[in-house]
């Protein structure tokens, strides 16, 4: 009997340091609360102050110094005034078109335009990157041609393209295209050949092949790679369009923007030159603000690499 207490009285404090039955030690647990808390992701509402401060005021600051800049060189008359207008001879000009009634046209006629060449180019230029990108044989035909036509100024196309198509919209757009597809043709093919083999072979395990695969497994996974082809293209199409409105420049096309550059070099006018290379800028600029950047967002936020506010 005194051996077997003394047995059990050895036995006790291990029990009891152990805990209760079901309890995990201090160790682990506090693991397991550390591997929790980097899971949990903390949703909070940023504050409108907090994004004026961050978002909106550099943007802002950055334009008023280079008004600023501008403004100083034309008063230490660095130039000729007819080189380099102040930036209020330019809103004077902007001011005219408006009150005209032509400006929101002007700007609408071209980015009506490279929108609608831009949709073009991603119904084509998609499938043609998935093809080349999963056939070897179609990538060895084709994948050099892709290469060689994104590298190729789309400056070069307008000659060729006025006299296939003529002076119309048509030749606007086939100029558009030749620029662009290469570009989100290369992007998804990049982005293809970095998903995984694990991920494809785990989609063959459960069923999805062909097709399926292609749409559950292949294009979520390459999609990083695929917006930056089409981030890529979007510029190639706004650059193809203004380079075949400034040298296939009509009266039947209409007042883009292109033309509004040419016709201020014809007439020697360097506010209007000013203000069609702002309203260039400012749309290249706004459309990645509108669509481009809320997409790379929506995508890093959906793979854990950016915090959800």
């Amino acid at each position: 009997m005194a051996s077997t207490d003394i047995t059990s009285d050895r036995k006790r404090p291990d029990a009891e340091a152990a805990g209760p039955v079901g309890e995990k030690p201090d160790d682990l647990a506090g693991l397991e609360a550390g591997l929790d808390a980097l899971d949990a992701v903390q949703i909070r509402r940023t504050p409108v102050r907090e994004v004026l401060l961050q978002k909106v005021l550099p943007p802002v600051v950055a334009v008023a110094l280079v008004l600023v800049v501008w403004e100083l060189l034309v008063r230490a008359e660095v130039t000729e005034v007819y080189k380099l207008p102040p930036p209020s001879a330019v809103w004077d000009s902007a001011r005219e078109m408006w009150l005209a009634g032509t400006l929101l046209e002007v700007v609408w006629t071209s980015v009506s335009r490279g929108l609608f060449g831009f949709l073009l180019a991603v119904a084509i230029g998609t499938p043609l990157g998935l093809l080349v990108a999963r056939v070897k044989l179609v990538r060895a035909a084709i994948g050099p041609i892709l290469s060689g036509l994104q590298s190729l100024p789309s400056v070069a196309w307008v000659a060729p393209a006025v006299i296939w198509l003529g002076l119309n919209d048509q030749m606007m757009f086939a100029v558009i295209l030749l620029g662009a597809v290469p570009s989100i043709a290369n992007g998804l093919v990049s982005g293809v050949d970095q998903v995984p083999p694990l991920f494809l072979r785990a989609g063959r395990t459960l069923g999805a092949t062909g097709l399926r695969g292609t749409w559950h497994i292949v294009l979520p996974a390459a999609l990083p790679g695929y917006l930056a082809g089409l981030k890529q293209g979007w510029a190639f199409s706004w650059r193809s369009l203004m380079a075949a409105e400034i040298i296939a420049s009509s009266p039947e096309l209409g007042l883009g923007l292109g033309q509004l550059l040419e016709n201020g070099r014809s007439n020697f006018d360097m506010p209007g030159i000013f203000l069609s290379i702002l309203l260039i800028l400012f749309v290249g600029i706004a459309i990645d603000l509108l669509i481009f950047s809320p997409l790379e967002r929506w995508v890093l936020r959906s793979r854990g690499l950016l915090v959800k506010n």
